[in-house]
């Protein structure tokens, strides 16, 4: 998996989904149960699955944005406690 640094351009992660692939694909011989590509979010994940991903996380474009004031991972921030 990988999380490129965040671009204005979804063109800027395309060098980090490709090395990512050469990896894998470098690995493959010496670890064939090596074939998933998990990387490209809402922003990025059409060039993330042309440079091969088999796996994209989407849920902004899916669901919209996170409410304001919510935490990575759905938990409550510290404000409102």
């Amino acid at each position: 998996m990988t999380l490129p640094p965040p671009t204005a351009n979804p063109e800027g992660s395309r060098p980090y989904f490709a090395r990512l692939r050469e990896l894998r694909d470098a690995l493959a011989s010496s670890h064939p149960a090596l074939q998933e590509l998990s990387m490209g979010m809402s922003a990025d994940y059409e060039v993330a699955v042309e440079e091969g991903a088999t796996m994209v996380r989407i849920g902004t474009a899916l669901f919209g944005a996170r409410p304001e004031g919510r935490a990575r991972g759905g938990a409550a921030s510290s404000r409102e406690f």
